[in-house]
């Protein structure tokens, strides 16, 4: 029995529940549009994913409870459409609608608390399976993280298909774990599996669609676009009334649909991963949250310059405004990279000069040494928290994850922001994806975002004279190196030795990061692109005496 199979990848919103409710709809009548059987939806489409505690609010529940069962009454047709959505207990639920009528709803039962998830906090699990009888086809539903735990149970009931709603933010090579996990439930269950995922930013989350269609046996028969809405349209060969359903929908088989072209979209490469999500993380924390603009201050390095080229990729250039902060100790080609970006990329671009205002302050404070360079840092950052007050632009933070990982930032400084595009970057990505990213635009005729000397140029604060990074930090290559497996991987200090560091070296690193927890604590949000992100991820206390060495 061929069943065609919508899959709708789409971007839905956490709390407009009307908004969402119109999304589901107009997907619906595409798939209606084009003769699909079913139709699948992200996990808590209506609500929007992840809900965090606001599942915990009764009046969420039953808003959402009425907002499903009014999207149900507006599906008509033989069309059947599964909605994820919150219900009261609380719930990470799904309803199947066919005919305006919710003829049956099944509850997440495994509740992932791990990483970012918080989910045994705000839902109940179910407790038991769900296989639906549509047009002869016995299909049992899954939700996301059901699929990472053995289905033997289901497998046990012999389905013809398995459809699996899901909210599974992006990581770095996670699109290859998906798709091992994919084939591996399927080749359990002996059934197709139709995997679908949403798109878009939620606060630091990114979700990259990536929605897989595999045939029992694993292969792959259909996979959507990286990072964009898409309504996948499937024709699945499926067993025929193949197990025990709780719920029949229709013995009737399926109507012939037009034949669908299958359609396998490519893999992005790693770099185009990394910045899509980046931009796209970007792009939905600015619109989701109204914000109209950005305000970038740009040094004439390349943490700077790469966070303006990720803003102009999101927004637009037209939304992007630069300032140039020159203080005394600043040198000429700083300032001469920062106006090439801007006139390359024609950004709004303006210079103040903190030089009056730290020399008003020395006047009164005489700091010296690092107070001194702190407060030329803390005078930007008021500069453009000032100039963000004025004018309505949200501050964009540009410190990057080696710098937060050992404290190289200045708080009230160079953290003050409302949004840290690259702080899940290592600096060395930071080199790579502005190398990519000039490389990108090269090869399609235009002129590369990034000045070529912000890139090759060697990293400095330019708070002293003649300062750089290496005067106070293992050079990035090395250092990025230690905190890729001992913030990611959490390799402890014996476990850096045996990796072939020098014992010194691991000291000093570890005494940077475990000192600096109260620094990242107090930073702005940023996307998430690593598997071991700073903040939920990686959750450590401020005041501890634990010496790892």
């Amino acid at each position: 029995m061929k069943l065609s199979v919508a899959l709708a990848q789409i971007n839905p919103t956490v709390g407009d529940l009307s908004g969402n409710s119109a999304l589901v709809i107009s997907y619906v009548k595409q798939a209606q549009a084009h003769g699909a059987h079913i139709i699948v939806f992200p996990e808590m489409v209506v609500t929007g994913y992840p809900v965090e505690d606001l599942a915990l609010r009764p009046s969420f529940q039953i808003a959402s409870i009425a907002a499903v069962e009014k999207l149900a009454s507006q599906i008509s047709g033989d069309i059947v459409a599964v909605v994820g959505y919150l219900d009261e207990g609380p719930e990470n639920a799904v309803a199947v609608i066919h005919e305006g009528i919710i003829k049956a709803r099944y509850v997440k039962r495994h509740l992932p608390n791990y990483g970012v998830f918080d989910e045994f906090r705000n839902f109940t699990p179910g407790k038991s399976d769900l296989i639906v009888r549509i047009h002869g086809v016995d299909v049992a539903i899954a939700i996301c993280e059901d699929i990472w735990h053995s289905m033997q149970t289901v497998a046990a009931r012999t389905p013809g298909l398995v459809v699996v709603p899901n909210g599974s933010p992006f990581e770095r090579n996670k699109d290859d774990v998906r798709l091992a996990l994919v084939q591996k439930r399927a080749q359990e269950i002996n059934a197709p599996l139709a995997y679908v995922n949403m798109t878009g930013g939620q606060d630091d989350l990114v979700f990259d669609g990536d929605t897989i269609v595999v045939d029992q046996n694993g292969a792959v028969i259909s996979r959507a676009v990286q990072f964009s809405d898409q309504l996948l349209i499937t024709e699945v060969d499926c067993a025929e009334m193949s197990a025990q359903p709780d719920v029949i929908i229709s013995t009737v088989p399926a109507p012939a649909t037009k034949p669908t072209a299958n359609l396998i979209s490519p893999r992005l490469s790693d770099e185009a991963e990394m910045w899509q999500a980046l931009v796209v993380g970007l792009r939905d924390y600015i619109q989701k949250n109204r914000f109209k603009s950005v305000l970038v201050g740009l040094s004439g390095g390349i943490d700077s310059a790469l966070v303006a080229a990720i803003a102009i990729d999101a927004l637009g250039a037209a939304n992007v405004n630069g300032v140039a902060m020159p203080s005394k100790y600043s040198s000429d080609h700083s300032v001469e990279d920062a106006v090439a970006l801007a006139t390359a990329t024609g950004i709004g671009f303006r210079t103040v000069s903190i030089a009056p205002m730290v020399d008003s302050y020395m006047s009164n404070l005489q700091l010296e040494g690092l107070a001194e360079e702190n407060l030329q840092a803390r005078v930007r950052g008021t500069t453009l928290m000032g100039i963000s007050n004025q004018e309505g632009h949200i501050v964009l933070a540009t410190g990057n994850k080696s710098e937060l990982a050992v404290g190289y930032s200045t708080l009230y400084g160079d953290a003050v922001g409302g949004f840290a595009p690259i702080k899940d970057i290592y600096k060395t990505d930071v080199w790579a994806l502005a190398t990519w990213r000039n490389a990108q635009a090269i090869a399609a005729g235009e002129v590369p975002l990034i000045p070529e000397r912000s890139i090759t140029k060697e990293p400095s604060a330019e708070l002293r004279p003649d300062q750089k990074d290496s005067d106070s930090l293992p050079d990035y290559p090395l250092l990025d190196k230690v905190l890729r497996l001992y913030v990611d991987e959490d390799h402890g200090f014996a476990a850096l030795v045996s990796d072939g560091f020098d014992e010194s070296l691991i000291r000093r690193v570890i005494s940077l990061v475990d000192k600096a927890e109260y620094k990242r604590r107090q930073y702005p949000p940023g996307t998430k692109v690593s598997g071991r992100a700073f903040g939920k991820d990686r959750r450590l206390p401020m005041t501890s005496r634990w010496n790892e060495s």
